[in-house]
This record gives C-alpha cells, structure tokens and sequence, in this order.
C-alpha cells in the first residue's frame, strides 16, 4: 500500500473539557479536520501546543501543515492595541502555531491556514488584522454562509475556479497584507477570504482560508494541499524566514 501523507492538524488547548465522568485540561479539535484529511487522501495527525523550539523537528516529519481555526490572535502579535471585543488571548497557541508556521514556510513544507490559521499567517509574515468584522458570522455558536470569489491565476482559482458558497464564522479579518502574501478570493463586501504565498515570492504550497472547510462537503483545497505533500518528498528547505521578532 501506498503510504499516505501525513498532515499535522494544530489544537486548541482548554482549561476544562467533559467526557464521560471527567472534566480535565484537554487538547481538543473539531472532528471535521481530521475527517476531512482523510477525505483528502491524508492521515491526520494532531499536533497540541508545545514548546516553539520544537516546531522546526516537529514540521520536519510532516508532508503538509494544517493551522486550525480558534481564538483571535493576540493583538501584541502585530503591534495593535486590544479592541474590546477581541476575545481572550491563547498565548500558548500563539506562539507555538507562529513557530509552526515559520518552520513550515522555511523548509517549504505545504501549508493551509484555515481562519484564525490564515490570519495567523498573515500576522507571521509582518502583516495586520482587523480586530472586529461585522456579517461574517450567522449567531453566536453557529457557522453561517456567503459567495466567494476566486482572483484569477492564483493557486486557489486553480483548486476552485469558481464562485462557490462556503461555512463562516469569524469577526476578523487581513487588514495590511504579510509581506509575499496575495489575495487569492474575495467575499462580496471587498474582505479578503483567502491568501497565498506564490512559488515565485519564496514560498512552495501557502494558502491561507478564512472559511471553515470542515464544515463543509467541498474537499478540494484540502485535496490540493494533500496532493502537495505528496508530491513533496524530501525536498531540502530554504524557504522564506519569518520577519525579525516573529
């Protein structure tokens, strides 16, 4: 049998979660990820927060890099004063999913960012974000809809040329670009809802995704990110490097 890719999957980190008769500090992650790894033709394997000197060994046996969604990122992140309705930082994951990040886009392992992972990655290559986004979520607790559209010749509108209908739910958003970084899809109110790091600015497979895939029954990005980290092998990094201080 033909192994298949293996693709780390970041976690959240809560200070209690119930199963059964317990309630303990878990890492945890929706079962959509995971499910639609393997959909893809991926084995998924988690990957909790953990010390950031350890991003680089950890990403080195990896084919591909998934940033999940989660918590705002820390406004310090990109040099921003706390809006008061950014919620509670998760400094832990922060730090190890920036590391993550940096050591993926270094040694060119494939990467998909989906929405705080997208917004992350912008933040990781000097970038900014809007801290508060009105329209983009249905209710509080419930993923909602909307259009977006493909920018022509990018990475993304070659996976899915078309106008399509995805799962939301978020109240940021990109604000400055990352340096490398393009749009590659829009919603109809002008956000930006997906970027990449073109092969020509430094960078193998990037693309960052504000929607939420998992919800969804489009497997297609995460079967061109599969498809990438098959097809990468051993191939050596070099990479673009995070910015200074990230």
């Amino acid at each position: 049998m033909v192994a298949r890719p293996l693709i780390g999957i970041s976690t959240y980190l809560e200070s209690g979660a119930r199963w059964g008769v317990w309630e303990l500090q878990a890492a945890l992650l929706p079962a959509g990820y995971p499910r639609l790894v393997r959909r893809a033709g991926g084995l998924a394997a988690m990957l909790p927060p953990d010390a950031p000197e350890h991003a680089a060994a950890t990403v080195a046996r990896l084919d591909g890099l998934v940033i999940a969604g989660g918590p705002d990122v820390d406004p310090v992140r990109y040099g921003a004063d706390r809006d008061p309705r950014t919620g509670p930082p998760a400094r832990e994951r922060d730090a190890w999913e920036l590391a993550l990040v940096g050591a993926a886009l270094h040694a060119r392992v494939p990467l998909l960012g989906v929405c705080r992972g997208m917004q992350l990655l912008n933040v990781a290559l000097g970038g900014t974000l809007v801290q508060h986004l009105d329209g983009h979520t249905e209710a509080v607790g419930v993923f909602g809809r909307h259009p977006v559209k493909p920018v022509p010749g990018t990475l993304y509108a070659e996976v899915v040329p078309e106008e399509t209908s995805v799962p939301t739910y978020h109240h940021q958003c990109v604000d400055r670009l990352g340096t490398g970084l393009v749009p590659s899809a829009y919603a109809a109110d002008g956000t930006v809802e997906a970027v990449e790091l073109p092969p020509a600015g430094g960078g193998g497979w990037v693309l960052g995704v504000q929607w939420h895939p998992e919800m969804g029954e489009d497997v297609r990005v995460m079967e061109a990110l599969v498809r990438a980290a098959a097809r990468r092998g051993g191939t050596p990094g070099g990479g673009p490097l995070l910015p200074p201080g990230q």
